[in-house]
């Protein structure tokens, strides 16, 4: 296999994820990371292929080092959310998955969002029943 650019790792990184193919996207990632250790896109890259092959930990982390380098991104603050919602931290997911609604109030967000909720309210009464 011939060395790649970053530029190029980081493109065929993508084709793979889109072929949903996450672990191999990971790989072709890695010289990128080393690389461009500050780039966003690269650490919002690999956050995704980690959600997407269910490496949880991972993808939290990539994506709070995403909102490191810019805190206003949206996408990321909305992935987080869901990110923590998979792994069951309601409470923390909420809060991301809130601010992401108020910075970009599409209906992606507001439906996940009411979704959490409902299932927040859900969980509080199932508490309330078993005390």
């Amino acid at each position: 296999m011939s060395a790649d650019t970053p530029f190029e790792a980081f493109r065929r990184a993508e084709s793979l994820l889109a072929a949903r193919q996450p672990l191999a996207a990971l790989r072709a990632l890695r010289p990128v990371l080393d690389a461009a250790p500050h780039a966003r896109s690269v650490h919002l890259l690999a956050a995704r292929a980690y959600l997407l092959s269910a490496q949880l930990r991972r993808a939290e982390q990539a994506f709070r080092r995403v909102l490191e380098i810019d805190p206003s991104d949206h996408y990321a603050r909305f992935a987080l959310g869901r990110t923590l919602e998979r792994q069951g931290r309601l409470t923390e997911a909420h809060t991301q998955l809130r601010m992401a609604a108020v910075m970009h109030p599409t209906p992606d967000y507001q439906e996940a969002l009411g979704e959490l909720r409902a299932r927040i309210a859900v969980q509080n009464v199932r508490d309330d029943d078993g005390s």
